[in-house]
């Protein structure tokens, strides 16, 4: 199994490439703000086939580049269909304007292929499975995707915006909802393995253990309502 992931953009938004080895085709999760050099040289350097772009939640750093790339190998970008507004409106998604001064030059709209998420949803994709989780909180069509272990890696789980190493995505912005949030967490993140490897939207990789451990919202979770003051990252 290859994953590789670099951090791009104004955010640093986590982008990720998965294929079963080097030298085969691949899917593309969360191309977003100046994510497409990265995109191309990771492509480059693992010679790999992208035959798709998955997408965990709407907002701009996650989805920016996904016209270009997609236009650029002509593959489907899937989005679930509470956020694919987003796609050609992201300053409505921000409740404000979201700077173009910072922001640059950006390719707003939809790719010539779109296909929608559903939750409990299996993509069978570049030789791969990931099953689908809807998970608002952060946003209203927030998704994760979970992909079974394999013989060489544990199982893996993109988390998006929904769980971060030691913190939750912010839940301030249009469609975002702190009692949705701590559902999503209850309901997705809390059956998962604790060998479960987290690889989110931003920051570094952890694992479903070492979260169920120290992350302040999967133990008040865990342990039933309660008060949630901790800091939340993410755009």
């Amino acid at each position: 199994m290859l994953i590789a992931g670099f951090p791009a953009g104004a955010w640093g938004t986590n982008c990720y490439l998965v294929a079963p080895a080097a030298g085969e085709e691949c899917v593309i999760i969360d191309p977003g703000h100046q994510a497409a050099q990265g995109v191309e040289e990771t492509l480059k350097k693992h010679r790999l086939k992208p035959v798709a772009v998955v997408l965990t939640h709407g907002h701009l750093d996650h989805v920016a580049s996904v016209v270009p790339v997609c236009g650029a190998h002509d593959v489907p970008a899937w989005i679930h269909p509470a956020d694919r507004y987003m796609m050609s409106d992201p300053e409505k998604a921000l409740g404000r304007s979201i700077g173009m001064p910072l922001m640059g030059e950006l390719t707003v709209g939809e790719p010539d292929d779109v296909h929608e998420l559903t939750d409990g949803a299996k993509l069978a994709l570049a030789g791969l499975e990931l099953t689908v989780s809807h998970a608002p909180g952060h946003t209203k069509g927030s998704v994760t995707f979970a992909m079974p272990e394999a013989a060489d890696i544990p199982p893996v789980f993109f988390s998006g915006d929904l769980l971060f190493a030691g913190s939750i995505g912010r839940t301030d912005l249009p469609g975002g909802d702190m009692d949705e949030m701590l559902e999503s967490l209850a309901r997705v993140c809390l059956p998962l393995d604790d060998s479960t490897v987290v690889l989110s939207g931003h920051g570094p990789q952890t694992t479903i253990g070492r979260e169920r451990a120290t992350n302040p919202y999967l133990r008040e979770v865990a342990a039933g309502p309660g008060s949630m003051n901790a800091p939340r990252r993410g755009m």
